[in-house]
C-alpha cells in the first residue's frame, strides 16, 4: 500500500481529503483508497490466493452462525477511524453488529463501536497491516484484529486494545489452530495450515 499523490483541483482551499480519496476510487475502480493518520494510502487490486484465503477464513465463521442474528460477517465494508476528521479504512473481512445500518456515519463507513472483529490478509502492503493497521485499529478500540500474514506464513490474533496498540498478540504457525475470543458470537478456532495453503501463490 502506498501514499498517493493526486492533482488537485484549482482553487484557494485544498481538496478534503475524502474528496481527493473518492475521486482516486473513481478513477481506479477496484482499487482500495483508505486514510490512516491523515495519509490517502491505495492498494492494488488483490490476486486470486488473496481471495482464497478470504473465502478459507469465511468457512469456519459462516458454519459457526456468524452470519445469523445477532452478528453479520462482512468484506469490504468501511470502517470510520477515530485517529483523525476524514480517517477511514476498508478492512478485507468484519464481524458486525447485525444492526450495522443503524450506524452509519459518513461515505460509507460505519462506527467502529459495530465492529466486533476484523481481518486483513496480507498482500504486498503487509507493512501496513502489520504495523500502521494495529494501532488505527487499536485506537478505534476494535476488540479483535486477525492478520493472514501470507509473506511469513502464520496467523495472528490480536485483543485487548490499547490507544498505542494491542495488549495481547498471539501468533500462529502451521500445525496449529487459531482460537479467536468467544466475544466474536461464537467460538471459532482457525486452521492456520489450511489459511496458508489457501492464500499461497500457486507458482
Amino acid at each position: 500500500m502506498s501514499a498517493a499523490a493526486v492533482d488537485h483541483p484549482c482553487g484557494d482551499e485544498p481538496e478534503p481529503l475524502l474528496g481527493t480519496a473518492n475521486r482516486l476510487m473513481d478513477r481506479l475502480p477496484g482499487y482500495r483508497v483508505e486514510i490512516i493518520g491523515g495519509m490517502i494510502t491505495v492498494a492494488p487490486l488483490r490476486d486470486g490466493p488473496h481471495a482464497n484465503a478470504l473465502t478459507t477464513v469465511m468457512v469456519p465463521l459462516l458454519a459457526a452462525g456468524l452470519d445469523n442474528g445477532e452478528t453479520e460477517v462482512l468484506q469490504g465494508i468501511g470502517l470510520w477511524l477515530p485517529s483523525g476528521p476524514e480517517d477511514y479504512v476498508i478492512p478485507d473481512l468484519a464481524i458486525v453488529d447485525a444492526d450495522l445500518d443503524e450506524h452509519l456515519i459518513a461515505n460509507n463507513c460505519y462506527d467502529p463501536a459495530c465492529f466486533r472483529l476484523v481481518l486483513e490478509v496480507t498482500a504486498g502492503n503487509y507493512q501496513t497491516d502489520l504495523r500502521h493497521k494495529v494501532i488505527a485499529y487499536a485506537q478505534a478500540k476494535i476488540p479483535v484484529y486477525v492478520i493472514v500474514d501470507r509473506k511469513h506464513g502464520r496467523v495472528h490474533v490480536l485483543t485487548e486494545p490499547l490507544p498505542g496498540g494491542y495488549d495481547r498478540h498471539e501468533v500462529y504457525a502451521p500445525g496449529q489452530e487459531a482460537p479467536l475470543p468467544a466475544s466474536i458470537g461464537a467460538e471459532v478456532t482457525l486452521d492456520v495450515a489450511e489459511l496458508v495453503r489457501a492464500g499461497r501463490p500457486k507458482r
